[in-house]
């Protein structure tokens, strides 16, 4: 499966960044966000790609769900696709903008792939193992290398977002002891905790599942953790009253080590 989503992957990339060096028009959905033909044209690659290979699978994808269509998951395995996660980086010009596919079970991100075309970077897991990939200039792998996530060192690194950092973020920060942040856009933020390049990502305010199912996966099987304010790992498949709008994520942290996460669950009173 991670084969197939690194082959859609990389031809969305290709198109994206088309789109991305000849410049296109930006408009804007009913929530308010931004969406560029690079968001369309990538969600129309990666659709092509799972329907040949996965006909039966549904499939959430962003873009299809802003234009009304939302096929039947319940008791259903399905993917999530995010086409152009970062779409306010693409249109401000900054290169952390990625690609996003994942695959859910049970509620539970099992393998996902998160390609940053214009960094020339992709992240892929699946139960247990996770790998950086490096991607040349004719948007093909060069180099696999294993990643895992970092034991929490004695000064925490935290990862925020660029667009969406809030005062509740601040607060987990001053809560936590944590003076050293990052500000980072897209689902980038996941993955370079799996890579151990950071130890946490707090994220208060609404996300949706297409925002952060993919590098889920990759930092769940690099060792790391997603959990909600109750310490209970997020879930995915959110719908019919599950959320305050199908698909969204409450607040949630992710962690780079899991004896953290633990920690976190114990403070709050649950039982590990």
């Amino acid at each position: 499966m991670l084969a197939i989503f690194e082959k859609a992957a990389l031809e969305a990339g290709r198109t994206i960044i088309a789109i991305f060096e000849e410049g296109c028009a930006v408009a804007t959905k009913a929530d308010s966000s931004p969406v560029t033909r690079a968001d369309e044209e990538a969600e129309r690659i990666i659709l092509a790609h799972l329907a040949r290979s996965y006909p039966d699978i549904p499939v959430i994808a962003e873009e299809s769900v802003a234009a009304g269509h939302v096929p039947d998951i319940e008791g259903k395995a399905f993917f999530l696709v995010d086409p152009l996660d970062g779409t306010r980086e693409f249109v401000d010009r900054r290169r952390e903008f990625t690609v996003n596919i994942a695959y859910v079970e049970h509620g539970v991100p099992l393998a996902g792939i998160v390609y940053a075309p214009a960094l020339g970077i992709a992240f892929a897991g699946k139960a247990g193992h996770a790998e950086k990939l490096l991607v040349g200039a004719d948007f093909t792998v060069t180099e696999r290398i294993a990643i895992t996530v970092r034991a929490p060192p004695a000064k925490r690194h935290a990862l925020a977002s660029r667009s969406h950092k809030s005062p509740a973020t601040d607060s987990f920060l001053i809560e936590q002891a944590i003076s050293q942040c990052t500000n980072i856009g897209s689902s980038l933020k996941f993955c370079l905790l799996a890579e151990g390049k950071a130890d946490v990502y707090p994220r208060f305010g609404r996300t949706m599942e297409w925002d952060t199912a993919a590098g889920d996966a990759v930092l769940r099987a690099a060792g790391g953790t997603t959990v909600t304010m109750d310490g209970l790992p997020l879930t995915y498949g959110k719908t019919g009253g599950k959320a305050d709008f199908d698909f969204a994520n409450p607040d949630f942290i992710s962690w780079g080590g899991k004896e953290t996460a633990l920690q976190m669950r114990m403070a709050s009173g649950e039982n590990p």
